[in-house]
């Protein structure tokens, strides 16, 4: 989940809607479809981008706890999860007392083995600066780390490893979820699967995944539209308390992600004609990701990014259930110093270990935020662009704060890992990220 994100992005545009008959059986033809349109709002305002935050934090807060607790009330039986085809009420009840940052260990996984020729980083240690703006005041680094709930604070400078500071019980071997920052990784592969040219980003989607077609307005949805948040497809990030297993909240506790997708093919809006955060185009990129280069995203993962750029250790992805589907859209499990090494990636301009992993101009394109914003904010193949700064840095980012950040300015990737729970102040966090980056 997201990303923010991972498990919730308040998503409350209304501006287009499609209502479709899309949930029937494949054979069932053509569907009609209408569309009712509606103005689009202006969310560039500094003003609304801070009430949409607030509800975005409002929202996360019962991403997963309410639904996990309602749900074990709901489904308070071996037979009512095996009907609903979720984890079983002891996985429910670990899911309530685990940290985030250590739920991939409750779900099947898939290896990402470390690489043959590790790549370990050089040190060059620097001091950071005394104090980060937080919240309208300036605090101590380490007080801003520890205020977020921050499992491990990675700075590199130039490829250096300058700064590295752990919570205790937590080591640089400590694998520690992605949550949302995924999507960016399989925004990467999806360059690379388009440099080679098996994918395209006009494909339909439905040309790739033929069993999702309904004959309507869900049949445009391109490879673009799932990049950049603007597919419309209506599962919603945000909860309804009186439905706990909906949404991208039934999504991460499903045993069948192609079902999922295929029983949630309403339309919000016209696909590409405004952007929304949604968890289900990143589970749909990488369903489509999966089929057109017949392997699985770890073994996508594990042969094309991981093994190259020489990560120092093994991670795993997600899985819905053994030997199942990667949640996408969420859920790596892997150590700080190969997240970092996944930013410098990025920031050497998709090289490492002197070869060309990934696509320059795929680079360019993550770089530059798209025609439509998502929740407010600029947004481009997965990668978000935040408000402010110097206009050029940019990020990955995972709900209860996970952070790599990218600033080529400066030369700086900055990795933060946390459990900060339902306070995400994103912006905030961002602007202290940017003082780190600025102070060397």
């Amino acid at each position: 989940m997201s990303d923010h994100r991972p498990a919730v992005e308040a998503a409350d545009e209304a501006d287009e809607a499609v209502d479709t008959d899309q949930n029937a059986p494949q054979d069932s033809g053509p569907e009609p479809a209408t569309t009712r349109a509606v103005e689009p709002t202006d969310r560039a305002v500094a003003a609304s981008r801070s009430a949409k935050l607030r509800t975005r934090r409002v929202l996360r807060r019962t991403l997963i706890a309410l639904p996990v607790a309602l749900g074990v009330l709901v489904a308070g039986s071996y037979t009512t999860t095996t009907l609903l085809d979720i984890p079983s009420p002891p996985t429910l009840v670990q899911l309530l007392t685990t940290e985030p940052s250590r739920q991939g260990d409750l779900f099947a996984t898939r290896t990402i083995p470390a690489s043959a020729t590790p790549a370990p980083l050089p040190v060059h240690n620097e001091p950071l600066p005394a104090t980060v703006p937080w919240k309208g005041e300036r605090v101590p680094v380490e007080q801003f780390l520890t205020t977020t709930h921050t499992n491990a604070f990675l700075v590199l400078r130039n490829g250096r490893l300058t700064h590295e500071w752990y919570r205790n019980g937590v080591g640089p071997t400590t694998r520690l979820s992605s949550w949302s920052a995924a999507k960016s990784v399989v925004s990467l592969l999806a360059g690379q699967a388009i440099e080679q040219g098996r994918l395209r980003e006009d494909d339909r989607l439905v040309d790739i995944l033929p069993q999702l077609k309904t004959g309507g307005a869900y049949d445009a949805i391109t490879v673009r539209d799932l990049l950049d948040m603007t597919s419309g497809v209506d599962v919603p990030e945000n909860y309804n308390e009186y439905y706990p297993l909906t949404g991208t909240a039934r999504m991460y506790l499903t045993r069948d992600l192609p079902a999922f997708a295929h029983d949630h093919r309403d339309l919000q809006f016209r696909p590409g004609s405004q952007g929304a955060y949604r968890s289900i185009d990143t589970e749909l990129l990488g369903q489509v990701l999966a089929k057109a280069q017949g392997r699985s995203l770890a073994d996508l993962l594990a042969d094309n990014i991981w093994a190259p750029m020489g990560a120092q250790d093994s991670a795993t992805w997600n899985l819905d259930r053994d030997n199942g589907h990667e949640k996408a859209y969420c859920c790596i499990n892997a150590t700080p110093r190969d997240y970092a090494k996944l930013g410098q990636l990025v920031l050497n301009n998709g090289r490492a270990q002197g070869k060309q992993i990934i696509p320059l101009a795929w680079i360019k394109r993550i770089a530059t935020p798209a025609p439509h914003k998502v929740d407010g904010w600029g947004y481009s193949a997965q990668w978000w662009h935040p408000p402010g700064g110097n206009g050029k840095d940019y990020s990955a980012l995972g709900v209860y704060g996970q952070y790599i950040y990218v600033d080529p300015v400066s030369r700086t990737v900055v990795v933060k890992l946390s459990d900060y729970g339902d306070q995400q102040d994103e912006q905030e966090t961002f602007d202290a990220l940017r003082t780190i980056a600025h102070s060397g």
